[in-house]
């Protein structure tokens, strides 16, 4: 049984954390929830159509396919970083952005190497358009 003395115990401030934290989590935990049941009617559809016989190809169409090459998005994303890190970086002082800016700055050199990486390997794999086509001998 709830007595006035143990209502007097009950800290104000601590119970409206308490609200915070569970207003934060709950929006959460449904959309775990949500995505949980959603993966899981997939998967009964599947194994329903692998029973019957159905292609897998007509219950999941495939995956579209990104238009133009990825390095492109990678450089992009790597110098926009790169900026925003040395930008926070030079106006910061010794504040808890800056160490929150450096990790932007490795964040983006990371993408930048990989997609100038993958340009380069891109490139090795497009056939040269400078060169004339060759004809195929007949026999």
């Amino acid at each position: 049984m709830i007595t006035p003395e143990c209502l007097a115990l009950i800290n104000p401030e601590g119970l409206g954390v308490a609200l915070v934290i569970l207003a934060l989590v709950s929006p959460l935990t449904l959309v775990g929830i949500l995505y949980y049941l959603k993966k899981r009617l997939d998967h009964r559809q599947i194994i329903a159509a692998i029973e019957k016989g159905v292609p897998l190809s007509e219950i999941m169409p495939p995956k579209p396919q990104p238009v133009g090459p990825a390095w492109i998005r990678y450089v992009s994303a790597g110098v926009a970083m790169v900026i925003i890190g040395l930008g926070v970086i030079w106006c910061g002082g010794l504040d808890p952005e800056v160490v929150v800016a450096f990790v932007v700055l490795g964040v983006g050199a990371g993408w930048l190497t990989k997609g100038l990486l993958h340009r380069k390997y891109y490139l090795k794999t497009q056939p040269d358009r400078n060169a004339a086509p060759q004809e195929k001998e007949s026999t």
